[in-house]
């Protein structure tokens, strides 16, 4: 048998294009299912991204090869096309894309320096700034390649005939009107758990986090605890009122959850970085995504959860240090 090899440690550019192509059967997935619409947001995002990135490190006198190809600012680009909706136009995927990169990253020094997720920054500014853009969500298998190009280019925002309220906000009417949401989400056109067409795409971020975890480049804490967050804030009240909550299902399958799951709460600059640290971390995110879908004004609640708890995490790694071999563990 063999002696154990030294193990070098991965390179940022290796674990930011592993991640890349992680999210791959996801977005094939939503061509299927929502449209090729995706594919022209994740370019314009890119190519933002990398140019205010090569902009903002020649502005700084910083090296434009080595920082410019780790990657890290297409993996921000790709995040944020996907979180937004496939069909908003143009101008408005290269706001976010300027935000994250140029705001919530090199204001704060670039890569690793940055205390907030950048591709979380640009969405929850979208959101406030243009709520009505950003829930114009089109309907699975309602839009062609052709009309999702038009809209993203600038047409006519007339679109009634393609969108349709997501589960999420059909979750959050029925909710506020006291009514029986199970009953409401039961209708075909919800799809079987999280919203039709959905419930694939959640499957692709999964076989996607599958991929990292059996690679090591995420720690599998962080997926565990989001999941157990928002799972078990789901089933708490499902449990206590089964006909007015929803199933933890539905919220694991719907929306965002499977991509803040393995690719957004992994955030290794953002997230904590003690082993319990991780677990409170992604735990306090998912029942705070759980909070604010069930009684916020927004149906997606998963970005702020992840940037409120991107503002404890200081406190979380200070009062989670593992205690240092041979001296008994103190509290600060």
């Amino acid at each position: 048998m063999s002696s154990p090899h030294i193990r070098q440690p991965a390179s940022v550019q290796r674990i930011m294009f592993t991640v890349l192509l992680a999210l791959l059967p996801s977005i094939a997935i939503y061509v299927w299912q929502i449209g090729a619409g995706i594919l022209v947001n994740i370019a314009i995002a890119s190519a933002t991204a990398l140019a205010a990135e090569a902009l903002i490190l020649i502005l700084r006198k910083r090296p434009l090869a080595i920082t410019l190809g780790d990657g890290s600012a297409l993996v921000t680009a790709w995040l944020i096309a996907l979180a937004l909706p496939c069909i908003v136009p143009w101008w408005l995927t290269v706001l976010a894309a300027l935000t994250a990169i140029a705001g919530a990253k090199h204001l704060y020094g670039g890569i690793g320096q940055n205390p907030f997720n950048p591709a979380m920054i640009a969405y929850c500014s979208m959101i406030v700034a243009y709520p009505a853009i950003m829930s114009q969500w089109p309907a699975a298998g309602h839009a062609d390649f052709a009309a999702q190009l038009q809209l993203i280019l600038g047409g006519s925002r007339n679109i009634d005939g393609i969108t349709g309220a997501t589960a999420l906000d059909a979750m959050r009417t029925g909710l506020r009107n006291h009514a029986d949401v199970n009953a409401i989400l039961t209708n075909s056109a919800f799809g079987f758990a999280g919203g039709r067409g959905w419930e694939w795409l959640a499957v692709g971020y999964l076989l996607g986090g599958g991929f990292l975890l059996a690679r090591r480049i995420i720690d599998w804490r962080l997926p565990l605890g989001f999941i157990a967050g928002l799972g078990g804030a789901a089933a708490l009240f499902w449990l206590i009122s089964p006909e007015r909550f929803p199933s933890p299902l539905f919220h694991l399958a719907s929306g965002g959850a499977m991509l803040a799951a393995f690719f957004i709460v992994t955030d290794p600059v953002t997230s904590a970085s003690t082993p319990r640290g991780k677990l409170i971390f992604a735990v306090g995110v998912g029942i705070l995504a759980w909070i604010v879908r069930s009684f916020g004004a927004y149906p997606e609640g998963i970005a702020f959860g992840v940037l409120l708890m991107n503002i404890c995490v200081p406190w979380i790694d200070r009062h989670t240090q593992p205690a240092i071999f041979g001296q008994q563990e103190t509290r600060p």
